[in-house]
């Protein structure tokens, strides 16, 4: 409840710090102040809430407060380096500041992932997919632009093209793990609402600098608001009960390759080629090579994922196959893949001239064990039951759950006697001194799959009917009880 209560108390304060921005008077060094203050109790917020819940592998949210700690110290370097010249200077040593928060973020993310296994080979090509198809804009609208620049030296060089390489990794590190389902955390969600709204930031003086407009005024204020809000976003998840989830070790499930991913992959593919046309119709192709590199890249990473998709696929339909031929419960043989070693094994035995028999077993009176214990109990006597007569038959015999509490051997080269000496090792290892009444019936020579098997079962039922607990041979054979 106190946890609460300090989330909610921040919240507070810092709408109505960031609210309350745009009316500050005009009083200088108040806003750059102000907004230093912001992102340094951002920066506590993140310290309170490790140590109020010391979450394993906390020092992802330490990296993430010094990120914003450093940033926001770099509003008061620029303030007082402009203020030392007289006139704005870029770049400047304020740019080591903001800039820093690029790989204090990385870090802090990257331990995320690992802490949370989420390095999914399909998560990470997909994310990597769409880094590259937004990375080929970043280069043609923001790198590529500023290398013609004059007016820049090659730090200025350097430093302008810093940023948005930062947002491009911040952007592919937000991808992967949204893609991967850990979004669904309250704090992950919001220290992803405090990353997309930098990016958004970062976007949008991209496009300010490229028309060449002056911001200031309330445009100004709108955009320091936007940092103003990620900076904030990063506490509020720092404080959120739910942070200490963020970097406990787990498996997410990931998020499935659904529509909106698809049309998220199909529009990151296209980027190249639009880029390309849009050039080619204008008359001035200028990417060239940067769009061959990144057409490549993504055409290996989309067959990577495709050969991906192909292997699981071919995993899950062996995995299908195998549900199909064997029983969830037991693990042994089903009745459907039993039945289809039976015209194999029959026909073997007409070439060879061996003897084949089949025995029918059923648990006894396991209705009333189940009503008395229990179906959970009634199944871990039906998997120990199978796991137990399975070490007793001879190699080459076949036990198979027919269904429900009823069992069925495959047994070659063994006439009756031989089956029900097999039959008697079976109860003799039966558990929780359990019993269990037997069927046995040998093949003719000429009857088929289903004439034998009800054979085996009218003996089954005569064992039954006669008290149980014993084997009774098929009365076409030699007619006796065991």
């Amino acid at each position: 409840m106190r946890s609460s209560r300090l989330f909610a108390a921040y919240v507070v304060v810092m709408v109505g710090a960031i609210g309350g921005y745009p009316f500050l008077p005009d009083v200088p060094w108040l806003g750059t102040g102000w907004q230093v203050a912001i992102g340094w109790a951002a920066a506590a917020g993140t310290v309170v809430g490790v140590r109020r819940y010391r979450p394993p592998g906390g020092a992802a949210w330490l990296l993430f407060g010094a990120g914003v700690l450093l940033n926001a110290s770099g509003i008061a370097v620029a303030t007082l380096v402009e203020w030392i010249a007289g006139a704005p200077v870029y770049p400047s040593v304020a740019d080591v500041f903001w800039l820093a928060l690029y790989p204090c973020l990385t870090a802090g993310m990257v331990l995320i992932h690992r802490r949370r296994s989420t390095a999914r080979r399909s998560t990470t090509l997909d994310a990597a997919t769409i880094t590259t198809g937004l990375g080929l804009l970043s280069w043609v609208f923001v790198i590529r632009p500023t290398v013609h620049d004059e007016s820049l030296t090659l730090l200025g060089h350097l430093v302008v093209a810093a940023y948005p390489v930062g947002d491009i990794v911040i952007l592919a590190l937000v991808t992967r793990l949204v893609l991967s389902g850990a979004w669904r955390l309250p704090a992950l969600r919001i220290l992803i609402g405090a990353l997309v709204m930098l990016l958004v930031g970062d976007v949008l003086w991209v496009v300010w600098s490229q028309l060449g407009l002056e911001i200031g005024g309330l445009p100004l204020s709108g955009m320091n608001m936007i940092f103003l809000t990620a900076f904030a976003l990063v506490g509020a998840a720092a404080l959120h009960p739910s942070m200490r989830q963020v970097t406990e070790a787990r498996d997410d499930s990931p998020s499935g390759f659904g529509p909106v991913l698809l049309v998220a992959l199909t529009v990151a593919a296209l980027i190249g080629p639009a880029v390309l046309t849009i050039q080619a119709a204008s008359g001035h192709v200028t990417d060239a090579f940067a769009i061959a590199v990144s057409s490549t890249v993504l055409f290996l990473l989309v067959v990577t994922r495709l050969a991906g998709l192909l292997r699981h696929v071919d995993a899950q339909a062996r995995q299908l196959r195998e549900l199909a031929r064997t029983d969830a419960l037991t693990g042994l043989p089903n009745r459907r893949d039993w039945v289809t070693h039976l015209p194999l094994a029959a026909e073997q035995a007409r070439r060879t001239g061996q003897p084949l028999s089949i025995a029918m077993v059923d648990l006894d009176h396991f209705k009333r064990f189940n009503d008395e214990f229990g179906h959970p109990a009634g199944d871990r006597l039906l998997k120990s039951a199978a796991a137990a007569w399975q070490e007793q038959v001879r190699a080459g015999d076949i036990l198979a759950r027919y269904g429900g509490e009823e069992f069925i051997v495959l047994l070659p080269d063994a006439d009756p006697a031989q089956a029900v000496a097999v039959i008697d090792r079976l109860r003799a290892a039966t558990p929780l001194g359990q019993t269990f009444s037997a069927g046995v019936a040998q093949w003719d020579g000429s009857e088929t799959s289903d004439e034998l098997i009800h054979r085996a079962d009218q003996a089954l039922y005569a064992s039954k009917h006669d008290g149980r607990n014993r084997t009774t041979v098929d009365s076409a054979v030699c007619g006796r009880q065991v």
